[in-house]
């Protein structure tokens, strides 16, 4: 059974030319047809997620893993704009997301109709391609140019586009078979630009501080091997991030632990010469600052996609795959003399035993609570963390290499994070567990309002009670509004637990805490929620006290 609508046909034929295998879909009526098309489609599996800002979040999540497209579906009106979070997060985070949303036809618009608003070109200033198709024969042609053109976009510049598709009524009316298209045009690929490796290696070549910043990046072994090799060159220095899913002894894996508290003078012996960067984006603020202030003679980007000028000194924005030119450069390349690197493994060694000997001694809290998490996970699980303060403890610790780590900082915002790593477990093979704070898993609470939740999901929760970043950032306790940056409350898990179908442990000292731990990562028949209160008078007072240790 297929819609009768052509139109609706065409959209559902088109994605799955395009080889998009999963389909998100919101309930309504005006996106009927391309419900039932998309549902009765023997190559493409359909999920249902009713909220629809959830449900962009949860096919991004799934995007995130199998790195292709995934397809959301919602009906006319407000349900398109809740996918607009997601679809600025996918669209910073190189996610590749295909937005289709039904409309009235034109004539409806802005004439006092229900469920109407001004859908075409909704999202364009965080969309890579918006096609607004027509409902009428007449538009075969341009219709299936406007779709080839967004599909492609999609796969090869990885991110959102967007599909607005008007239907008339009736909306309901089958036929038996779908309709033969044509997608045979092809959109010429676009081309990159010129790399001039010998001026680049003669600048590499002669530089005795060099720095490779790697950001957030899909987990790669290749990447991996190569920038190994660059390990054994003294002149290079490579900082990486815990979203970076790269590891290895000589790598400056906790940036803010090494580069808080410097003094002028060892802020510019750390200054490089050269600096290049790879991947997405950059969590610490340290570095952004650090970089901004002392910047290196050359910057270079290497990005197939985007050139990011981050530090403000961007001076060669190289448009190719990282691991292509980290390969060329390192035939090219010659090791340079240098105590560049020695100087900084033997710092980050002294922080590494400053470190453990604050953590040894250090009391039930935020930072004491992450440590027995991290230290607890299982072996080659997937890691999902959520934004703001979260994300920020994770930057402190050695992160077992057998991990994958994950976190939307395209917008580094919390409305999504549930609803990511609820999508990330359910594409996953891997164990996925999801730790977050107590107002962004509240936020998006009806994350947990699906039913494609596997049983090995677990979701850890460190509820201080409130937004416990606004304590330990300079500003807001010295205003006479701290509740509204805080927003302080009494909620828990438990409840919601229930209603959704988790298992539920409750957490509120160490000890129960290393304990609860053993058993919660069994088997069992229900995901998992563990909620871990923490104190939050004390909880920035422990971390700002970490960092004078250092």
């Amino acid at each position: 059974m297929f819609p009768k609508k052509e139109l609706a046909q065409l959209v559902v034929s088109a994605c799955n030319q395009f080889n998009i295998d999963t389909v998100v879909i919101s309930p309504g009526s005006r996106n009927a047809p391309l419900t039932v098309g998309f549902s009765n489609h023997p190559e493409i599996k359909t999920l249902s997620v009713v909220d629809e800002r959830c449900a962009a979040f949860f096919a991004m999540g799934i995007a995130q893993q199998k790195q292709q497209p995934v397809a959301i579906v919602c009906s006319s009106g407000s349900a398109l704009l809740n996918y607009y979070p997601a679809i600025a997060e996918a669209f910073y985070s190189n996610i590749p997301l295909v937005v289709i949303s039904a409309d009235r036809p034109k004539h409806l618009i802005d004439i006092g109709d229900g469920q109407t608003i001004r859908q075409e070109n909704v999202f364009e200033n965080h969309i890579l391609f918006s096609a607004n198709l027509i409902e009428e024969e007449s538009q075969l042609k341009n219709n299936i140019s406007l779709l080839i053109e967004a599909l492609q976009t999609s796969i090869t510049q990885k991110g959102p586009v967007h599909i607005n598709v008007p239907f008339d009524e009736p909306l309901y009316e089958t036929v038996e078979e779908l309709t033969p298209f044509d997608f045979s045009s092809v959109i010429a690929s676009k081309k990159n630009q010129f790399v001039d490796l010998n001026k680049l290696t003669s600048i590499w070549n002669t530089s005795t501080k060099k720095m490779i910043l790697v950001g957030s990046s899909f987990p790669d072994a290749e990447l991996q091997k190569i920038l190994n090799v660059y390990a054994e060159d003294t002149s290079v220095l490579v900082f990486t991030e815990t979203t970076s899913n790269i590891y290895h002894s000589k790598f400056i894996n906790s940036i803010d632990k090494l580069i808080s508290k410097l003094t002028e003078d060892e802020y510019k012996e750390l200054q490089p010469e050269v600096l290049v960067t790879l991947g997405g984006m950059v969590i610490s603020k340290r570095i952004k600052q650090f970089l901004r202030k002392l910047q290196p003679k050359h910057h270079w980007h290497v990005d197939e996609l985007k050139a990011m000028d981050t530090y403000h000194c961007l001076s060669e924005f190289i448009q190719i795959k990282p691991v292509t030119f980290l390969t060329e450069l390192s035939e090219e390349k010659r090791n340079v003399e240098s105590n560049y690197q020695t100087r900084w493994l033997e710092e980050k060694k002294l922080r590494a035993i400053k470190h453990e000997e604050y953590l040894k001694n250090c009391e039930y809290s935020d930072l004491k609570s992450f440590e027995v998490i991290l230290n607890n996970i299982p072996d080659n699980s997937q890691v999902q963390i959520s934004n703001s303060s979260i994300i920020r403890y994770s930057q402190l610790f050695d992160v077992n290499s057998t991990l994958q780590v994950f976190c939307n900082r395209g917008t580094s915002g919390i409305d999504g994070s549930t609803s990511t790593a609820v999508g990330a477990a359910f594409a996953s093979k891997n164990q996925t567990v999801f730790i977050t704070g107590d107002l962004s898993f509240f936020y998006d609470s009806n994350a947990l309002w699906n039913t494609n939740i596997p049983k090995n999901f677990r979701i850890i929760i460190l509820n201080n009670a409130g937004g416990g970043i606004f304590r330990y950032i300079p500003g807001p306790l010295t205003t006479n509004a701290t509740e509204y940056f805080e927003t302080p409350h009494n909620l828990t898990a438990e409840y919601l637990s229930k209603t959704y179908g988790f298992e539920y442990v409750q957490v509120k000292d160490l000890k129960s805490l290393q304990t609860s731990l053993t058993s919660f990562y069994s088997e069992s028949n229900q995901p998992k929620i563990m909620e871990v209160f923490t104190p939050k008078e004390i909880n920035d007072v422990v971390l700002k006290n970490y960092f004078k240790n250092l």
